[in-house]
C-alpha cells in the first residue's frame, strides 16, 4: 500500500496528540491509554460546524440543533461571560448513545463516594470509559469487593479548555433547555474548576447552567415546551425525596448497629424511596414523552453509589444560588466570590458552602410563607 505525505502527516499528528494526551493523563497503558485514544478519536474526527452548516449533508433536525448550538454559544460568551476559546464550534458523531460511561462507587455502608485521582483534573468521584463494556467490567470488579456501584452514560464532558470540545451527537436529542443548559454547564467548568472537589465543581456549573437558562429564556421570550415546567417541578420534588433518604441512611450508617441489621434497614429505606417515588409520580400529570425525572435510576434500583452521584451534582447548587443572590445576580461579583470560596482550604470551603446552604434554606422557607 502506498502511503502519501498527507497520510504521514496525519499519522504523525495523531501520535503527537496521543503523546500529549498520555502525558496529561499520567501514562499510556491500561486505563489511561483507552482515555487517550478515545479523546484522540474525537479530536481528530470533529468537523467545523460553520462548514457543515454550508453543506447539504445534515438532516433538518441536525441543522436546527447545530444552529441552536452557535446561538447558545454566542449567548454564553456575551451574556454569561463564559470562556471563548474555540470550544463547541465543531461537531463529532460518536456513533453511540453516550460519549463515555462513568463508574461511580461507594462502600456498602457509606455515602462517601470513592474517588480516582488524575494529573489534570485532580481527584474526582467517578472513573470514565469510552466503551460501555469496559465500564461494566470495572464496575463488576468493585462490586465483587463489596462496593455499591453505578454505571451512568454521559452525553458530554469538559476537557477544561485543554482541547476545543465539540458538540456531540449525544447532545442533539434533547429539549432546547437541556441542550443549551448542557453547553452552559460544560463551559462553566472552563470558567472555574478546582482539583479534588467534584461537589464544588458540579454545584458551581449547575448553578451557572440554571442562571443561564433563566436569562436565555427571558432574552428569547421562550415559551416552555409542553410539560417542561411540570417536569422541572417534579424533578425538584424527587431531589428533595433523595436528600431525605440520604439523611436517613447517613443516620443509619452512624448508628453502630451490627451489619446484618444495618443491611436490612438499608434495603428497607431504599424500597421505601422507590415506593414514595412511584406515589409522587402517580400524583402528577406529566405530558412529557421523554419520561419522568430519574426514571432510569429508579428502574435499576438505588444504592449508595447512585445516591452519591446525584448528590455530587445537586448538593451545593442552592449554595451557589445563594451566592448569586448575595451578589444581586451580578455575574462579575458572583464569579469573583466563587473564586474566593474555591481558594479556601477544603474544610473552610465546606463550611462556607454549608453556611450558604443554610442561608438558602432560610430564604426558601420565607418564600413559602409569603
Amino acid at each position: 500500500m502506498q502511503i502519501t505525505v498527507k497520510q504521514i502527516r496525519s499519522k504523525c499528528s495523531a501520535f503527537a496528540l496521543l503523546a500529549l494526551l498520555s502525558s496529561l493523563l499520567g501514562g499510556c497503558t491500561g486505563y489511561f491509554l483507552q482515555a487517550g485514544v478515545g479523546q484522540m478519536r474525537i479530536a481528530m474526527g470533529k468537523q467545523s460546524i460553520e462548514k457543515l452548516l454550508n453543506q447539504d449533508e445534515l438532516t433538518v433536525y441536525e441543522q436546527q440543533r447545530l444552529e441552536l448550538s452557535q446561538a447558545a454559544l454566542a449567548f454564553a460568551h456575551e451574556a454569561m461571560l463564559l470562556p471563548d476559546n474555540g470550544s463547541y464550534r465543531s461537531y463529532y458523531d460518536t456513533g453511540q448513545s453516550y460519549v463515555v460511561w462513568n463508574v461511580f462507587a461507594a462502600p456498602e455502608f457509606s455515602l462517601q463516594p470513592r474517588t480516582w485521582c488524575f494529573p489534570v483534573t485532580g481527584c474526582v468521584a467517578y472513573r470514565g470509559y469510552f466503551k460501555a463494556g469496559s465500564a461494566s467490567k470495572y464496575a463488576a470488579k468493585l462490586e465483587a469487593k463489596g462496593d455499591d456501584v453505578y454505571v451512568g452514560g454521559i452525553t458530554a464532558y469538559s476537557t477544561l479548555g485543554r482541547f476545543h470540545d465539540p458538540v456531540l451527537n449525544t447532545m442533539l436529542d434533547m429539549t432546547e433547555s437541556q441542550f443549551v443548559g448542557l453547553l452552559l454547564h460544560e463551559l462553566a467548568h472552563q470558567k472555574l474548576y478546582i482539583k479534588d472537589d467534584s461537589a464544588f465543581n458540579e454545584g458551581f456549573a449547575s448553578a451557572v447552567e440554571q442562571e443561564g437558562l433563566r436569562r436565555w429564556n427571558a432574552a428569547r421570550k421562550s415559551v416552555p415546551e409542553p410539560g417542561e415546567e411540570s417536569f422541572r417541578e417534579l424533578a425538584d420534588a424527587v431531589l428533595a425525596l433523595l436528600r431525605q433518604t440520604r439523611e436517613r441512611l447517613q443516620r443509619l450508617y452512624g448508628s453502630g448497629i451490627d451489619e446484618p441489621a444495618m443491611r436490612a434497614q438499608k434495603n428497607e429505606l431504599l424500597d421505601e424511596l422507590t415506593f414514595s417515588y412511584q406515589r409522587l409520580v402517580a400524583s402528577w400529570q406529566i405530558p412529557n414523552t421523554r419520561g419522568v425525572p430519574y426514571s432510569r435510576l429508579f428502574a435499576t434500583g438505588w444504592n449508595n453509589a447512585s445516591l452519591a452521584a446525584v448528590a455530587t451534582y445537586d448538593d451545593y447548587v442552592p449554595s451557589f444560588d445563594a451566592l448569586l443572590q448575595q451578589c444581586h445576580r451580578q455575574l462579575e461579583c458572583f464569579y469573583e466570590e466563587a473564586e474566593r470560596v474555591s481558594q479556601l482550604e477544603p474544610d473552610q470551603r465546606r463550611t462556607e458552602l454549608n453556611r450558604l446552604l443554610s442561608r438558602s434554606a432560610v430564604q426558601t422557607q420565607k418564600d413559602l410563607r409569603q
